[in-house]
This record gives C-alpha cells, sequence and structure tokens, in this order.
C-alpha cells in the first residue's frame, strides 16, 4: 500500500527553495546524503526508507560559481535512479529553472536539441512527472516529455506587484518581442482582473542582423504609461535594456522589467545602472543572485518568492486537485 505522505528531497544547490516549500506546506525536507569524491564524483542517497512513497525532487538546472547546470543535471539523474532503486512508488523534479530551455529548435545544419535531450535523460532514470515555472517555450517543452509535466506561472506574482505599484496610473505591459507576447499577454490579462479595469499592451520589434539585435519601433500606447517589461529570463541583460531605453524614449512616466528567472550573466550589472529600469523583479528560481547591487547606494533589484506557487501546486497534487484550475483561480475577479 502506497503511503499517502510524500517525501520531499532538495539537494544542497537548491536546499534554501526546497526548505521554502516545505515549510509553505508545514513539512520538512527528508534526509539526503550527499558525497563528493575526487575526480569530482559523487553521490547521493536517501537516509530513510523511500520504498511505496511518493517522492518530490526539487534542484533548479543552473550553474554558479559552486556547480554548473550539467553537474546539477548528473546529480538529479542519480539521485531519481537512487530513489526508484530504493522502491519509490512515484517522483516528481521539481525544477524552478531547467537548463538548455533556449535551445529547443534546430538553427543551424545538425544543431542538437538540448531541451528534448534533457526530457529524455530525466525520463530514462524513471522520472515520472516534471514539474518546471516559465520556460522559453511551452509548446517545445511540453512536446519534449512523454511522461506528464506541470507549468507553473509567475505571472501572478508579477500582477500583484503592477498593482501594487501603480498607484492609480495607467499601465502598459510590454514585450520585448513578438516571440514572447504571449506571455506578456498572461500579465495583462491578470493585471486587469486585479485593477478591474483595462491593461494597455505594447511589443517591441526585434531584428536580428549576423547575430547583432536590434530595433527600437513600440507597438502599443507607452507615452504617460507606467511601463512592464515582462520576459522569462534575464541572461547578459541586453534585451530588458533595450525595451526600457525604447519606452523611456516613447515617453513612459516610469519603466519597470520582470523577468522569472535571473540568469544574469557578465554584463548583466548595467541593468543596476542608470540605464536599468526602476525596478527589476525576478523570482528566487535561482539564487544565490550574480547580480551584485552597486556597492553604497540602494539597488532597484525586487526578488519575489515563487515558493508558496510550488508548495501549492505539489498540495494540488497530494490532493487529486488541478494544477491547471490553479492557473485558472488566477483569471477570476477577487471577490467582492
Amino acid at each position: 500500500m502506497i503511503d499517502p505522505a510524500p517525501l520531499l528531497f532538495a539537494p544542497l544547490a537548491s536546499r534554501a527553495f526546497g526548505e521554502r516549500v516545505a515549510a509553505c506546506l508545514g513539512a520538512a525536507l527528508a534526509p539526503l546524503e550527499e558525497r563528493d569524491y575526487e575526480g569530482g564524483e559523487h553521490k547521493s542517497r536517501p537516509l530513510v526508507s523511500v520504498r511505496g512513497r511518493v517522492v518530490y525532487v526539487i534542484q533548479s538546472l543552473s550553474g554558479d560559481e559552486a556547480g554548473s547546470a550539467n553537474d546539477r543535471l548528473c546529480r538529479i539523474l542519480f539521485l531519481v535512479a537512487a530513489l526508484k532503486d530504493a522502491g519509490a512508488a512515484r517522483v516528481t523534479a521539481c525544477l524552478p529553472y531547467i537548463a538548455y530551455s533556449r535551445k529547443d529548435r534546430r538553427t543551424k545544419e545538425r544543431d542538437p536539441v538540448n531541451s528534448r535531450y534533457i526530457a529524455q535523460l530525466l525520463e530514462a532514470v524513471g522520472v515520472d512527472h516534471v514539474m518546471v515555472m516559465d520556460v522559453h517555450n511551452v509548446a517545445a517543452f511540453e512536446n519534449a516529455f512523454r511522461c506528464s509535466v506541470d507549468l507553473l506561472e509567475a505571472a501572478p506574482l508579477l500582477a500583484d506587484k503592477v498593482v501594487e505599484q501603480a498607484g492609480g496610473h495607467p499601465v502598459t505591459i510590454v514585450s520585448p518581442d513578438f516571440g514572447g507576447a504571449k506571455r506578456a499577454q498572461r500579465v495583462q490579462e491578470l493585471v486587469a482582473v486585479r485593477l478591474g479595469a483595462p491593461v494597455e499592451f505594447a511589443v517591441l520589434e526585434k531584428r536580428r542582423d549576423n547575430g547583432e539585435v536590434s530595433g527600437d519601433l513600440i507597438i502599443g500606447p507607452v507615452s504617460g504609461r507606467h511601463a512592464v517589461v515582462v520576459d522569462d529570463l534575464i541572461s547578459a541583460g541586453t534585451t530588458i535594456l533595450r525595451a526600457v531605453q525604447a519606452c523611456r524614449a516613447a515617453g513612459a512616466l516610469s519603466v519597470s522589467a520582470f523577468a522569472t528567472h535571473g540568469v544574469f550573466a557578465p554584463g548583466a550589472e548595467r541593468l543596476l545602472g542608470p540605464d536599468g529600469p526602476d525596478r527589476l523583479y525576478v523570482t528566487d528560481t535561482l539564487l544565490p543572485t550574480r547580480l551584485t547591487p552597486p556597492s553604497g547606494g540602494a539597488t532597484q533589484l525586487v526578488v519575489l518568492p515563487a515558493s508558496g506557487l510550488f508548495a501549492e501546486a505539489l498540495r494540488r497534487i497530494g490532493a487529486g486537485e488541478s494544477v491547471v484550475a490553479l492557473r485558472e483561480m488566477e483569471r477570476r475577479p477577487p471577490a467582492r
């Protein structure tokens, strides 16, 4: 008989996030042994019985100074395999951030499709279910997996902040390119529900020529409004900076920027300079942040906790409730 109480594991790199998820559920992380060996080898094993249990493993597949995305991927693969070997009935991989999501198609001859290979690796070791937050290409992500998947959205977190910061002024949600229009329109929809009034939408043209990105034409009303630029992730920050500058040139009262995942590659520190947004919002799917605020000064960087969304999704899965309904509830106007 399967024990209805799930077990939550989080490797060291994502333990802080896992502890926040567990706290939201009124639970604690299950004990896990992690050992590193010479030559870069390692092992992970659960320190409690998992036979017949439902198990959740929380791990962001990101790289930082402590380890690469490839290392984190290898660790969760080995851990899931060990859990299945030990008799776990069902294993869900909770991946707040999943590496290689931008490499979801071939752009050159014989190009790899790494996002699909990630799916194949996870399924090969026995993952039964995958939960992630805001991938780069939803259709490509869903088509890559044969096991069940749940895609969480950080849009409700941003919508709450937009309403809080608007102060009664008109708002325009801005997509930095046409490819991200649906993502930004989702935020537009949620903000309109919360404000009880229509919210405008704009999109920035984007052209690529020999790897160089250009284009500063904004389609949609921005002048005299609070502009909020929405994207799925920030790497070097070039896309966000281009959108911020275009909104200011078009007469926006203020410009905020939001991205679910703050990858923050070298060069992203420009986002905290005078050319950056007035407020920069990211979630805690990637921590510690590699974006260092200027010394001695205030920073416009705000980190929004995503652990509550993951906890509620896990609670719904355990209770046999719909995770899709969690997104649908956000579309409903608040009770009067």
